[in-house]
């Protein structure tokens, strides 16, 4: 009797081991260090240390890093269960908590600027910057909000169950999203042919780290979007992975509406 009891606790503590687990992943350190090499360390090498090949070499390594920790992240939500139930939600609210703080931050160095310029009574934007198209950035606007209507369809589609159609309106969301960042690489093209470049002024260094952050955030969210496609079309969707990415797009969407009201037009 007793080593049937014994028996029946080990068997015991054995589940609860492994109901409750430590989860370990690597996504997040190649993430971050991604990010470092890919963003401040390339934008250093280039601008401030005038070393091209380096920034080269440093957003050579930072991009990958980027993509696999994104993809490996992404996988892992797809793919496996969440040691607390429904954490997801309350996870990506504190992520964009700080994804917040940052964008303060990056706009309380521009209404710096701009109203140190203000006071000093000198002309802003500053003398070197060109004529900004207008049209572009409402165009944008309209595409991202498009984007968030086509997205949160989709979500319909799949708590519906019609996956053929959740498929359908995500691509859709895809080549909104793509199409975005054809507007943002065409208006640098067109800016840098100018000699427009972040070390020509304060405004443009505020401009390029205001929308090259933005942009950055939109091409997370669509590499989400993709993995999602993928793994859809292989039979493996996670909907809480669905509702998250959902949540991010959105938050990426809002952020848009003051990036441009303030850099464009103010």
């Amino acid at each position: 009797m007793h080593q049937f009891v014994r028996a029946d606790s080990v068997h015991a503590i054995q589940a609860d081991h492994q109901e409750h687990h430590w989860e370990s992943s690597w996504a997040p350190m190649a993430i971050a260090f991604g990010v470092l090499l890919l963003v401040p360390a390339a934008f250093a090498l280039k601008f401030i240390y005038q070393q091209p090949l380096a920034a080269i070499i440093a957003a050579g390594i930072g991009t990958p890093l980027v993509v696999a920790g994104v993809a490996k992240w992404i996988h892992e939500g797809a793919t496996q269960h969440a040691a607390i139930s429904n954490v997801s939600p309350v996870g990506v609210g504190v992520f964009i908590i700080g994804e917040i703080l940052i964008f303060l931050g990056l706009f309380a160095s521009y209404w710096t600027l701009r109203l140190s310029a203000s006071v000093k009574g000198v002309p802003w934007p500053p003398a070197g910057t060109p004529h900004l198209n207008l049209v572009l950035p409402l165009v944008m606007t309209a595409i991202l909000v498009a984007s968030s209507l086509t997205y949160h369809v989709a979500e319909e589609r799949l708590d519906h169950g019609r996956k053929g159609a959740f498929m359908l309106w995500l691509i859709l969301s895809i080549a909104l999203g793509a199409a975005f960042l054809s507007c943002t690489a065409f208006e640098y093209t067109h800016l840098f042919e100018e000699g427009f470049i972040p070390s020509t002024n304060q405004y443009s260094a505020a401009f390029y780290s205001l929308t090259g952050f933005h942009g950055s955030h939109v091409m997370v969210g669509l590499l989400s979007f993709l993995f999602i496609l993928v793994g859809t079309t292989f039979g493996r969707v996670h909907p809480m992975l669905v509702k998250v990415a959902g949540i991010y797009w959105h938050f990426v969407d809002v952020v848009w509406f003051f990036v441009a009201s303030q850099v464009y037009f103010w």
